[in-house]
């Protein structure tokens, strides 16, 4: 029986990680052509930025629902935003919220497109133990999370379109940045089948002469993010079979869109020797909803959380993962929650027999729902359209010239070290056009 548990842990772990492998290997530059769609809808643009009122600091991931619609966005790590409104929608007010502070609803309208707004929210002082708490055990409420699945998320399938972006930094430095807009038929939650996903629009751009001899390449794409959806993918996570390898505590509780929240600890005992994960949930204190997670893997065995990540490497390098952090946001319309934001950190150094500096990289890759629609008429994607499980973003991308390349798809606000890649790029493919 423990050879058999053994096994299953070893097999959902694999399951997890194996989703979004970090590549390690030779590339040949060769770049994949992209058909650029036209865009022909109208909209208004706002920028700004999310701070505390108090302390004045930026609020990364914080979401800006347009009201009676689904067309939302998320502020990157330093609070800023880039929010692209329909006409349609010109008049509508955006909702923003963020955990632990008074949601806050402004009118776009009250401000020109070219001013940078400041959007300032208050902490929430109402601390939840004033308000009736019956549940006592942490690990019994988890469970109910998980038993309320079919009651507390979409149970309809639908058509969203996302926002993706991939990362790579050797230290400090961009050396690779790809991003991409697309398209989801998601299942519903209480539907086994996996997401489908097709590739609408990307571009990317590679520093190869700061890779030294070797390219890092992501496999998985944006299915990595769609992966980590904790509810849709839950035997990955918290199915039976490895549910008693952690241990679940209280921390203290918060509020998100004026919601009460509870906050679970999750850590897997002492005897598991596996790499598996601990962090965070956050729980609606009324549902039982999870309403977004944070949570990182156990990188205590670097040897084996190595063997996990790694398709394939250089020879003679020892390559040591040092961060994998996971973040996941759910967002909720007319009772029901559904997918809205993931991101994936993951740090590895790159040890090399005869060298005497060794080589750090950075990988960031994150999603954003940034509309969706009831797939009605159950459109499904072609099988020439689907984007594979298998892809590397890098090799299906191209080009940075074009400033206005987005168009109306609402993106994720580059931080500035990114928007300075990216003039970067531009400035050189300017230069190179000339000659």
């Amino acid at each position: 029986m423990k050879n058999i548990d053994s096994l299953l842990k070893k097999k959902s772990t694999s399951i997890i990680c194996l989703l979004f492998l970090a590549f390690i290997g030779f590339q040949n530059q060769s770049f994949a052509n992209n058909i650029i769609a036209n865009d022909t809808i109208e909209y208004n643009q706002y920028k700004g930025v999310v701070i505390d009122s108090k302390n004045k600091k930026p609020l990364a991931f914080a979401s800006l629902l347009v009201n009676n619609s689904n067309i939302s966005s998320i502020t990157n790590t330093q609070g800023e935003f880039l929010l692209k409104i329909p006409k349609e929608f010109s008049h509508n007010r955006v909702t923003v919220s963020f955990l632990g502070y008074t949601s806050k609803v402004i009118d776009f309208n009250d401000f020109k497109n070219d001013d940078k707004i400041v959007i300032k929210l208050e902490t929430h002082i109402e601390e939840l133990s004033e308000i009736n708490i019956n549940i006592k055990d942490a690990k019994f409420l988890v469970r109910e999370m998980l038993k309320r699945k079919g009651d507390n998320y979409f149970n309809f399938p639908t058509l969203m379109t996302a926002f993706y972006r991939e990362t790579i930094k050797k230290r400090r430095n961009y050396v690779s940045l790809s991003e991409a807009v697309v398209e989801i038929n998601k299942q519903s939650y209480s539907n086994s089948k996996n997401d489908i996903l097709k590739l609408f629009k990307a571009r990317k751009s590679t520093d190869y002469n700061k890779l030294d001899t070797i390219t890092l390449k992501l496999k998985g794409g944006p299915f990595s993010t769609l992966h980590i959806d904790i509810i849709k993918n839950t035997s990955n996570f918290f199915s039976e079979a490895i549910f008693d390898n952690y241990d679940f505590t209280f921390d203290t509780s918060t509020k998100i869109d004026n919601r009460p929240i509870y906050v679970v600890n999750f850590k897997q005992k002492s005897f598991i020797k596996e790499p598996l994960y601990y962090g965070k949930l956050y729980i609606d204190a009324n549902t039982y909803a999870l309403t977004s997670t944070r949570f990182e893997l156990n990188l205590d065995d670097k040897q084996q959380a190595s063997r996990i990540f790694i398709v394939k490497k250089p020879k003679k390098a020892n390559v040591i993962p040092t961060e994998a952090l996971y973040q996941i946001n759910y967002r909720e319309k007319d009772g029901l929650w559904y997918f809205g934001y993931s991101r994936i950190q993951l740090g590895f150094k790159i040890d090399y027999d005869k060298r005497l500096f060794n080589s750090v990289y950075y990988l960031t890759m994150e999603m954003a729902i940034t509309d969706w629609e009831k797939n009605i008429d159950g459109t499904i994607f072609k099988p020439r359209e689907r984007l594979k499980s298998s892809v590397i973003l890098s090799d299906e991308a191209q080009g940075f010239s074009d400033p206005e390349f987005w168009g109306q798809y609402n993106v994720i606000e580059p931080e500035k070290p990114i928007e300075n890649a990216i003039k970067k790029i531009q400035k050189q493919l300017e230069k190179n056009n000339r000659n």
